[in-house]
């Protein structure tokens, strides 16, 4: 993760937060005051984000926090993940700010982790989306890498991906694919959206290397699939849940992308308790 832009989404989502003072910790507590806190996990799932957690103490300043878990393990209900101590004040301030974003990543990577172990030895590829909160981007992708998956594009700035409007924009998969080639350097890999069979061809004559199969039933993807026949990667894309994934991925595919990773994940629920003035 770029640690810079860490830093000022944080100092953004504090100012948020705390956009003059917190008037109720301000006037309850006093500068003198230092206390400690367990952060606990109130449920089982993968532990994704503690480093942000902990920079957003670090930014507050006066806090110091002994972590007893690391990014990618498993914590269970009532498990203690990490002790702060310093200045109550800050802690208190900082701890829905880092909660936020250590129980939604650690929801990501738990959700991730579920749907690659649904394909445990398929050797297929979770992929996430661009379906992302904005402003979570980095956060959420990184949390999904956490749970075992892995990265499509990050922005659109990374990679080619000519989806159906493209198509129908530039009057075709051969004249978008040319213009791409014309325009964009050779080390860029260009995948292409396909909808239906008759489009495959088309892709392959192209020299795509990348082609996704959207929305496709299983019959008709495994029939895209041996159509293929290894001359391009295939990703299979649209409504994948954990109850079809393993009928898809046997369908042939080298990758598939679920939107749900980050758009409809639940959070992993932790709490900051046991705390104690010292």
């Amino acid at each position: 993760m770029n640690w810079l832009i860490i830093d000022k989404l944080i100092i953004d989502a504090i100012t948020e937060d705390v956009p003059q003072n917190d008037i109720t910790t301000e006037f309850i507590i006093s500068d003198e005051c230092n206390c400690s806190v367990d952060l606990i996990a109130k449920e089982s799932g993968v532990i994704a984000g503690l480093y942000v957690f902990g920079r957003v103490f670090k930014i507050l300043g006066e806090v110091n926090i002994e972590f007893f878990k690391k990014d990618g393990d498993l914590v269970c209900g009532g498990e203690s993940i990490a002790r702060l101590r310093g200045k109550t004040k800050h802690i208190l301030t900082g701890e829905r700010t880092a909660l936020n974003y250590l129980q939604r990543m650690s929801g990501i990577a738990t959700l991730t982790k579920t749907y690659v172990d649904k394909l445990a030895g398929t050797g297929v590829k979770v992929l996430d989306t661009r379906k992302t909160t904005p402003g979570m981007r980095i956060f959420e992708k990184y949390a999904v890498k956490v749970g075992g998956g892995y990265n499509h594009r990050y922005n659109l700035s990374d990679g080619v991906l000519i989806k159906e409007n493209h198509i129908s924009a530039a009057g075709g998969i051969r004249r978008a694919v040319n213009i791409i080639r014309e325009n964009v350097s050779f080390i860029k890999k260009i995948e292409v959206e396909i909808e239906s069979l008759n489009q495959i061809n088309e892709a392959l004559e192209v020299k795509a290397d990348i082609i996704m199969l959207d929305n496709m039933d299983n019959e008709t993807m495994k029939k895209a699939v041996g159509i293929i026949n290894k001359k391009a990667l295939v990703e299979a894309s649209g409504n994948i849940t954990l109850d079809n994934i393993l009928e898809v991925a046997n369908c042939g595919v080298d990758y598939i992308s679920v939107g749900a990773l980050t758009h409809s994940c639940k959070i992993l629920d932790l709490s900051m308790k046991n705390l104690v003035n010292i």
